[in-house]
């Protein structure tokens, strides 16, 4: 009997020190995970933000030399500007 009181408490020992370890790399894991698709989120919402400030450059740069080809028009007409 007294054996086998001793073997019990070594399985529940290892038992609860592989439940401990078994918990703790889930945990892990799962941090790991949300650290990466964090990361992975923020690069995305970075790149989509260079992208949108590229075109509205872009778009701002064309308006203002659409504009200004207007008003030059608006004040010469179509005639080229004579020397």
């Amino acid at each position: 009997m007294f054996g086998c009181r001793g073997y019990t408490t070594v399985v529940v020992v290892v038992v609860v020190v592989v439940v401990v370890i078994v918990v703790v790399v889930v945990v892990v894991v799962v941090v790991v995970v949300v650290v990466v698709v964090v990361v992975v989120v923020e690069v995305v919402v970075a790149a989509v933000a260079v992208v949108v400030v590229v075109v509205v450059v872009v778009v701002v740069a064309v308006a203002v030399v659409h504009i200004q080809d207007l008003f030059v028009e608006f004040l010469w007409g179509d005639k080229p500007v004579s020397p």
